[in-house]
């Protein structure tokens, strides 16, 4: 694939920043762009107001159900002072992306470029492309070769005067400042308080998710499932469940799936994991299938039999092929469909998963669906006995079946 990066701060997360992006998905021939917040950036001290984890999750939240933007949380993980060079070359490493990444470089730090750690590396290693931030025509402000004197690209977009002070302001006077965010992003300053919010606008109500028609209203589902598994996971499961989501819908766009089926039952396969035993067993329980011996002495494995009945309660989803990928997620079962097998891959090999050995994601660019799918189960089943841990009844069938070469 291939991957434009957008670092910064975020702080918070406004209009400007998700249109620069979709800008740059519009004027290149990228696939996705990476949005890396920094911990702290080496050209600036961070503003206070929320927590390097609140301005991820803002982020998070503001891009719910949009599988061409993704969050890379390298720089949190690292914390200290975030460098571009470091997270260039990491972002390489591990997403292995056609061609060079593009970095997007607004007009305004153009000019101080130079002064970047290793400049002439991060030009060497990225495809620079310039957007407009400040005032003028394109070329203008910093852009020109005589002011960058590196390879780059111009993006002629429009400039979206706000800048993130500026939201951070209002919000502290109680000006407006409501429509200059993501709607997600807003729900979390006032749900949180930052930047000193004092309380939801007179009036404004909660809003509750509702069984809509699959058909008619999956996107306005995939979002409101989204953001309350966002709100309900820690954020490390969160980003998992994310990834396996995007991964969900890029196999599914390559298998001829329909990709938001994938990428619903990618965000939503892990949202029972926060549960207690008591009420993973209630919830699974009411899918009408009774408990191995293995579930009953590992009760955490019902994760996916309670997380499918719960999206079928809480949202009215009622497709089989949705359902079965969550449910089996984690045990499988003979006779998966693709949609079911996909997940299952996914959730193995997603981007922030470690130990997994770079053939299986390069599997995922030129491989058939079962023999993919035969390969990842095999490669679980491995582990599960180098570690010595018990293997459920339906992946020992799914290997049988395998063996056997049976159709899975």
């Amino acid at each position: 694939m291939k991957y434009a990066i957008l670092g910064g701060t975020f702080n918070p997360v406004h209009i400007g920043h998700l249109f620069l992006a979709d800008s740059v998905l519009s004027a290149f021939a990228y696939d996705r762009v990476i949005l890396v917040p920094a911990f702290q950036s080496p050209l600036k001290e961070c503003a206070g107001g929320a927590s390097p984890r609140d301005r991820a999750e803002m982020l998070a939240a503001s891009i719910a159900g949009d599988p061409r933007l993704t969050i890379d949380d390298c720089e949190l993980k690292r914390e200290g002072l975030s460098y571009t060079i470091d997270t260039l070359m990491d972002i390489i490493a591990r997403y292995e992306p056609e061609g060079k990444p593009g970095l997007i470089l607004g007009d305004d730090l153009a000019s101080s470029f130079y002064k970047w750690h290793e400049p002439e590396k991060i030009a060497e290693l990225s495809d620079i492309i310039v957007a407009r931030r400040l005032s003028g025509t394109a070329g203008e402000a910093g852009t020109a070769n005589t002011e960058f004197p590196y390879p780059h690209k111009k993006l002629d977009d429009e400039i979206i005067n706000i800048a993130s002070h500026q939201v951070r302001e209002k919000i502290s006077r109680n000006d407006a400042w409501r429509y200059l965010v993501p709607s997600g992003a807003r729900h979390i300053i006032e749900g949180k308080g930052l930047y000193g919010h004092s309380g939801l606008p007179e009036g404004e109500a909660g809003s509750s998710p509702q069984k809509d028609s699959l058909k008619e209203n999956l996107s306005k589902i995939i979002a409101n499932v989204e953001n309350d598994v966002r709100s309900s996971l820690e954020f490390s499961r969160f980003m998992h469940s994310r990834n396996t989501a995007l991964l969900s819908w890029d196999l599914c766009r390559r298998f001829d799936l329909d990709g938001r089926k994938g990428y619903l039952a990618g965000i939503a396969h892990d949202m029972c994991k926060p549960l207690g035993e008591k009420e993973l067993m209630r919830l699974a329980h009411a899918d009408g299938g009774s408990f191995s011996k293995l579930e009953l002495k590992k009760p955490g494995l019902l994760h996916g039999r309670a997380a499918a009945v719960l999206l079928h309660r809480r949202y009215g989803i009622n497709d089989r092929d949705i359902l079965e990928a969550i449910k089996y997620h984690t045990t499988g079962v003979r006779d998966m469909n693709p949609i079911a097998k996909v997940v299952y891959i996914a959730d193995k090999i997603e981007i922030t998963r470690n130990g997994v050995d770079p053939a299986f994601r390069k599997m995922s660019e030129n491989c058939d669906l079962d023999v993919m799918f035969a390969a990842v189960v095999s490669n679980t089943v491995s582990y599960l006995k180098s570690r010595q841990l018990d293997i459920s009844y339906g992946t020992r069938r799914l290997l049988s079946a395998m063996n056997k070469r049976t159709k899975l």
